[in-house]
């Protein structure tokens, strides 16, 4: 089943709509983001409401449903 959401760059406030699959990771979320916008995907996380996901999680895991609003930042441990 997939999931539409917007995910948004923290530092320009530009969103971008992204259709995932259950079993994409949060990896490949920051990859495809970062990519649209040009940026270095290793230097990102992303954040649901005040929960940082990273890495391996799946959708599914993450608990990333329909319609979520997603936030590519800065990784605050440096990446």
């Amino acid at each position: 089943m997939s999931v539409r959401v917007r995910v948004r760059n923290a530092e320009t406030g530009s969103t971008v709509d992204m259709e995932l699959e259950e079993e994409n990771t949060v990896q490949e979320i920051i990859e495809g983001a970062a990519g649209y916008w040009e940026k270095d995907a290793g230097a990102y996380v992303i954040r649901k409401g005040k929960k940082l996901l990273r890495g391996q999680q799946t959708v599914l895991g993450a608990s990333i449903t329909h319609s979520d609003d997603l936030e590519l930042i800065p990784d605050p441990e440096g990446g």
